[in-house]
Formats: structure tokens, sequence, C-alpha cells
């Protein structure tokens, strides 16, 4: 088998973009594995801050976002430019609302045709930057929001910048 560390659904540690950043054989696996919720995002565009304030992100959370990618982005093998991305302010508030982990409905946190990227931090930069790992390339068409048990576990590599996943999500059933 021959592929890349950012093959499929796959995490992408603070090493991708940040020249001293945790490599992902160094995650911690309470990051990747317990309780996480899925929240649906409505813009069609991106990811912005206006939205996420009214999820009541705490400390500590798992965080995945379901958009419009996963029903349109999935039906294709050609790749998808005008994807729903997270903004650089959507990194930020998510940083500051300390979040220990982001996972998006495909290939990538940030956006491929942003214009200012050489200008800023991009989305990566700025979540990585904080330590932060990255799940990229979930599948969530038939996840409906609301809180699971996550269970994210990449493969050991070596001072690897990232991993190919096997993502599961089991709900979490309230008695």
């Amino acid at each position: 088998i021959s592929l890349g560390v950012h093959t499929g659904t796959h995490m992408d540690a603070p090493k991708h973009f940040i020249k001293d950043g945790r490599s992902i054989d160094k995650l911690p696996l309470e990051t990747s594995v317990g309780p996480a919720r899925v929240i649906e995002i409505k813009d069609k565009i991106s990811i912005k801050p206006e939205e996420l304030k009214q999820h009541n992100i705490k400390k500590g959370e798992r965080i995945l976002f379901k958009t419009v990618n996963s029903p349109r982005c999935w039906q294709t093998d050609a790749f998808v430019t005008d994807f729903v991305f997270v903004t650089r302010d959507a990194a930020q508030f998510l940083v500051d609302a300390g979040v220990i982990l982001v996972g998006v409905d495909y290939l990538s946190v940030g956006s491929p045709m942003d214009p200012e990227k050489a200008m800023r931090p991009d989305t990566h930069q700025i979540l990585l930057g904080a330590g932060l790992y990255l799940i990229e390339g979930l599948n969530l068409t038939a996840v409906k929001a609301g809180d699971y048990n996550l269970i994210c576990l990449p493969l050991k590599l070596m001072d690897a910048e990232g991993s190919p996943v096997r993502a599961i999500l089991q709900p979490i059933s309230i008695k």
C-alpha cells in the first residue's frame, strides 16, 4: 500500500503547518477518543463565529462540523473547490473557546481559494499553532447533530505531520 498521510479521512498534527509542532505519534489518545459534539452549520459558504456563538462551545470539547459538504462533496470523485471551510475568525474563536479537537466534513479546514493566504495566518496555522489536532475528510451525511462518543485513531507514524484515521461515532444514549 502506498498513500500520503493526508489521504481520505485523516488527522493533521500541529507539525503539518508549525515548524516545531507536535507530530502525529505525540497525539495524546484522550484528544481523539471521548465525547464529541457534531454541530450542523447552516451557512453554505463558510463556518463563521456568528453561527458558532449560538452553540455555547466549551473548553475541552471535541467539535465536528457537519455542513452541506457531506451530502454534496462526497458524491463525486472530483475535488470540490467551493467546499464550506472554517474562516480564520472562526478558527480563532474555537482556539479562544478552548476546544481540543476540530473535525470537518471535507478534505481541509481552510479555503483553497483564499487570496489573502500569504498575508495572514490561515485557518490551519491558527488551529495547529494552538496545538490542536484536526480531523479532515469526515463524511457526516448520515450523522445527525448531537452528542457522540468519538473514537478516532491515527497510525503511529513516527515524526509524521498527519495520518489516515478510522473515525467512529457512537451515539450517546441518555437514560
